[in-house]
Order: structure tokens, then sequence, then C-alpha cells
């Protein structure tokens, strides 16, 4: 199978680290997409993914499969002797899924905003406006808040062992740092958690 992917990109990361953790980094050929040359913007790239985005994952009969949590999902599925990372059991399940969704709509949504609207990364394919994105960078101020007094006295973010919450979350507070947002001095246990996400061999694929 391939792995169309940006490496710097943050979803393309968290399909990295989700792997890594389970051992699949050997499973597939990723193959590079220059997003800034509009690489992803190619009638062939857009034959696997019409939506124009990383990651995508080919396989070896042909399926395409776009978005970063479904890529993730049939890795979950298709390699069952590999750690559980969207939940062990129905409530644990469940539970990851909630973080999830808060993850992308409270967090990684609103960075990818403040990234678009305010760096002008892409004014050649749309329409920047700063002033959203500056909206944008408050709403991630206000869930970092909400995470640091989440983690206190836990190791991670949902149950006893790392699970998806904890990859996205962490890519997406690392992809954070191109808008000049940081972690407060006063929030120590978002900077405890990211320290101990950062220093698993995973972070680093």
């Amino acid at each position: 199978m391939k792995i169309f992917e940006t490496k710097t990109a943050p979803n393309p990361r968290r399909v990295r680290m989700f792997m890594a953790e389970k051992g699949l980094l050997e499973e597939a050929e990723f193959v590079e997409v220059d997003i800034e040359k509009g690489e992803n913007l190619t009638p062939e790239f857009i034959a696997r993914n019409p939506m124009k985005k990383v990651p995508v994952m080919e396989l070896d009969n042909g399926t395409c499969i776009a978005e970063t949590m479904a890529i993730c999902r049939y890795f979950e599925e298709a390699y069952p002797d590999t750690p559980k990372l969207l939940g062990e059991n129905p409530e644990h399940k469940a539970l990851v899924e909630q973080w999830l969704r808060w993850i992308d709509f409270y967090f990684f949504l609103p960075t990818g905003m403040c990234f678009q609207h305010t760096t002008g990364y892409f004014k050649d394919r749309m329409n920047p406006i700063k002033e959203w994105g500056d909206e944008c960078g408050k709403q991630v101020l206000d869930f970092m808040a909400f995470l640091d007094k989440h983690l206190e006295g836990r190791e991670y973010i949902c149950g006893d062992t790392l699970t998806a919450a904890d990859i996205n979350a962490f890519t997406t507070l690392a992809f954070a740092r191109v808008v000049k947002i940081r972690i407060a001095p006063e929030q120590a246990s978002l900077q405890a958690w990211f320290d101990r996400i950062k220093a698993r061999p995973s972070a680093g694929a």
C-alpha cells in the first residue's frame, strides 16, 4: 500500500504516529506530496482524493481512503493484534471517539484556520480573512486551558494508556507553534503531558 502525505503537515503526522505506535510503518510506502507547489491539485492526485487533501492511502487493490481517522481506523481493524489506540471496550471506544471529536472541532480545526487565515500560506488559492484567523487562535488558547485542567492528575487524555486522542492533540499542539501559540507557563499539566508524548519514539516518526 502507499500513503500520499506531506510529512510536515499535522494530519499526515497523526497517521505516522498512529502507525508507529502499532509498529506498522514498514507496511506502507510513503509518497511525499508538495502541497505548497500544488501537487495535491493535479488530476492524478484528485483522482485519489477529490477533496485534494493529504493524507491519502492507496491499497494494493487500488482502493483509495482519505481522511486521517479513516486511515487510522483501517489499521486498527486490519491489525487487531497491535496496541488498541481507538479504545479497548465499548465504553472506552465511545470516550475516545468523544475526545477525537472535541479535539477535531475545538482544537485542530481552529488551529488550521488560524494558520490558513493569518500566514498567507495558501493565499494563491483562498481568500484569507485575518480577523477570522485571529479569532480561531483565541479558540485554540481556550481549548488548551480546558485540556490543561482535564490533564491534572492524568498521564493520558482518555484512560490509562495512550490513544489516538493523545496523538491528535499532541500533533495539533506541535503544529500550533507555526502560529506562535505556546503552552502557557502556568499550564503545568499540559506541559508535562506534552513532554511525555514528545519523548515517545513515535513522536519522531
